[in-house]
């Protein structure tokens, strides 16, 4: 995961500086693994191929997990685990400085081990092609840009194909290349290494798959890679939506849903293959050792591999199987320190239990007015994850007896008629009638939670009351505002009490069906109004650009009792939610809160 501020100067999301926190406290992920003193070092052919076994037929089912370099050396302990559970890929790899520390010297040991343990439980291995070898490197680390040569590189990826292709066919062109991972990288960069890895794998396997990665939902520098030369060069794309993950708690479905079409428009706009594998190799949730915090972890699990398959990923990796401890004993793994499961795995091994390793997406329904359910065909017939997506009741009843399994395995008859109460924990219904299939294949290309066609709209809006009234807009973490009733109308405060400055930004998506990828000339207006008695207060906008986020110039309200209208036009839109908003109202700069009632974004011509 990426590790700094989209734009330099601009204020992090809250959701970014939890996720940041935690990481940052943490050595950081796929960092080196330390050699051993007595690893042999030979040249990558003195041990030959074949004594890795021939492993042509990769597993084709979804399931996956990753892994970081803290734990990597207990792959042997958990893949068994994981196996045992269903799970059929793993992401992980040995950095180039330890699998040649030297130029002309290499040192397999380690990687080999890597590759033997996971062919002998049946995992597949996603291997990200990273970092640098010191010698290699511009400043004599393995971070930093630009490599003294191309060549170093290529001989690189040559011989790790070389020795592992008969096993691995699937390579991750580095990790997070537009994060921390890579100083002074550009997408230019970037691009060269996905070119020349990809000519020098497939020159070794044609079979060989390469794929593009960005640390989050970084849309924009997935097609600047594409631009800079990557085209052509890559077989599927790997994004780490941790962000989009996070906002799932407060119903943002639409949005996760969003990303797969996203990247397909976006391949299409550069006239390349939009039916391109598409993977999650990264997203995770953070749980310490309390209940709640680890149920918590579990419900969002099930829901980023339901609505990430729903949505076209063809594979995702839960980071991680077992994970440092960050502070509180928090960490994202799927096993405690102890290595006792968390109701996370319990989850994932309920899920593919029921979905198995070819689960098929019919399509989704709907219960009541915030109710989900997703239909798949899966190991022994029809299975439908279903939750609600807000705090309010949901109802669903059926003709006909169903078999309702819940994430921990446990099972329960519900008779004819018998309503099942939906909450935001998913369960997993089967056994239904076959309506409710048809129903779903009705429904499978509509967009979920709408009750209108937002594509043909002119305009779309927020009303902020106690109750938010969105239509096609949607406030993020409305916590950082709260209610204001005055004598003739209810609206939303800024609240500058809450913590890390959280409370001077109000976060806000639009519908993707409004503003799908290419949407650039935008409206955007706040009806707003000072806090009665403030004498100052006034904010700027903050939007996502082609560029990044950016920052639009501060405007102090009028200083009048009344209700005003502020907007702002923009040419350079580009509303994807890398950091899982859109646009925020950002008063850091504001002496005093102010209301804010309506919000509307505008389409212009």
């Amino acid at each position: 995961m990426a590790s700094d501020d989209p734009r330099p100067g601009l204020t992090l999301s809250f959701f970014h500086r939890v996720r940041l926190q935690a990481r940052r406290s943490a050595p950081i992920v796929l960092t080196a693994v330390v050699l051993a003193g007595s690893a042999a070092l030979h040249h990558p052919r003195a041990v030959a191929a074949d004594a890795l076994g021939d492993r042509t037929t990769r597993p084709t089912s979804p399931w996956g997990v990753a892994t970081g370099a803290e734990w990597l050396d207990d792959h042997p302990r958990f893949n068994p685990i994981l196996a045992k559970a269903g799970v059929t890929w793993l992401r992980a790899f040995h950095e180039w400085q330890s699998i040649q520390p030297n130029r002309g010297t290499w040192n397999w040991a380690p990687s080999d081990r890597l590759v033997n343990d996971a062919t002998a439980n049946g995992l597949g291995l996603l291997y990200p092609l990273a970092y640098l070898a010191p010698w290699a490197s511009a400043d004599g680390g393995t971070r930093a840009f630009p490599i003294k040569d191309i060549q170093y590189w290529r001989d690189y990826v040559g011989a790790v194909v070389e020795r592992y292709h008969r096993s691995v066919k699937h390579w991750e062109v580095w990790n997070e290349f537009n994060g921390s991972f890579a100083i002074n990288g550009n997408p230019s960069s970037y691009a060269d290494l996905v070119r020349e890895a990809s000519i020098a794998a497939k020159r070794i396997d044609p079979s060989a798959r390469v794929g593009l990665s960005v640390a989050n939902f970084d849309v924009s520098f997935l097609e600047r890679t594409i631009e800079a030369g990557a085209a052509g060069h890559f077989d599927f794309i790997c994004i780490h939506p941790y962000e989009k993950l996070d906002l799932l708690e407060s119903g943002s479905e639409v949005e996760f849903m969003a990303m797969a079409s996203t990247l397909r428009r976006m391949l299409a706009s550069h006239s390349l293959d939009s039916s391109l594998p598409l993977w999650i190799s990264e997203i995770g949730a953070v749980a310490n050792t309390e209940a709640k915090s680890e149920a918590s972890q579990a419900r969002l699990l099930t829901k980023a591999y339901i609505l990430g398959l729903a949505s076209g990923f063809e594979k995702i990796f839960w980071f991680e199987a077992r994970g440092p401890a960050y502070r509180d004993q928090a960490d994202h793994g799927l096993l405690r320190s102890d290595y006792s499961p968390r109701p996370a795995l319990d989850a994932l091994a309920t899920l593919i239990g029921l979905l198995g390793d070819h689960p098929t997406y019919v399509g989704w329904v709907r219960a009541g007015q915030q109710g989900l359910g997703f239909v798949f065909e899966g190991r022994s017939g029809f299975v439908m994850a279903a939750w609600n997506t807000s705090e309010k009741t949901a109802e669903m009843t059926f003709q006909s007896p169903v078999l309702v399994t819940r994430t921990d395995g446990s099972e329960a008859s519900l008779d004819a008629g018998q309503p099942l109460r939906l909450s935001p924990t998913p369960v997993l219904v089967s056994k239904f009638p076959d309506a409710i299939v048809q129903q779903a294949k009705r429904s499978r290309d509509l967009p979920i939670l709408q009750d209108r066609d937002y594509s043909i709209a002119d305009a779309v809006t927020i009303s902020l009351r106690e109750t938010n009234r969105g239509d096609g807009i949607q406030q993020i973490n409305p916590q950082t505002t709260k209610v204001f009733q005055d004598e003739s109308s209810t609206s939303r405060r800024l609240d500058f009490t809450v913590a890390n400055n959280e409370g001077r930004y109000a976060y806000f998506s639009v519908s993707p069906q409004f503003v799908p990828w290419g949407t650039r000339r935008l409206q955007i207006t706040a009806t707003v109004k000072r806090l009665p008695g403030s004498p100052k207060a006034g904010f700027s906008l903050d939007y996502e650009s082609q560029g990044g986020y950016v920052n639009a110039p501060y405007r102090e309200i009028p200083n009048q009792a009344d209700w005003q209208e502020m907007t702002w036009t923009i040419d350079d839109a580009n509303f994807v939610g890398q950091w899982g908003w859109h646009f925020r109202l950002n008063a850091i700069a504001s002496p005093s809160e102010f209301l804010i009632k309506d919000i509307r974004v505008a389409r212009r011509p």
